[in-house]
């Protein structure tokens, strides 16, 4: 095979609200920590054992402006997008590097309404909402084939 792939899928829940950072020209970033979850059992102990990782996401422009309004802390989403690392400087003038995935399409599993409310409620809960203004292409709704 002649080429190279760089292409990152995470379904996880959110750690944290989504930090928005706005620059001259109304262009605008998007950055929130999402957990994945790993579970397994330990066979010398029989103890069910649960790793967690933690990716750090960033969506740009409009995408980010959507994630600010309807996510938040906790709520699960589809990511999908690619590897980036950055080299910066910390406060001491150190050279720090940072893994991204750099969002090119998402879908919501969980919107800031679902997770607020704790008592069902007579109204139809809303449908997953996905971005389709992003490059690629959308993500099924049918979540009976996942492996977990």
């Amino acid at each position: 095979m002649s080429g190279t792939l760089n292409k990152v899928m995470l379904i996880g829940h959110l750690g944290d609200e989504v930090k928005m950072h706005y620059f001259e020209g109304g262009n605008c970033v998007g950055r929130f920590p999402l957990a994945t979850n790993e579970t397994y059992t330990n066979k010398q102990t029989n103890e069910r054992v649960t790793n967690t990782e933690w990716h750090n996401i960033v969506v740009r422009n409009k995408a980010a402006e959507i994630c600010e309004k309807y996510l938040s802390k906790g709520d699960r989403i589809y990511v999908e997008g690619r590897l980036k690392t950055r080299k910066w400087q910390d406060d001491k003038g150190n050279e720090r590097y940072s893994t991204e995935i750099q969002c090119t399409d998402f879908t919501f599993l969980t919107t800031k309404k679902e997770s607020q409310s704790q008592t069902p409620s007579k109204q139809e809960a809303p449908k997953p909402i996905e971005n389709k203004n992003i490059e690629s292409s959308s993500v099924s709704d049918d979540n009976d084939d996942l492996p977990f």
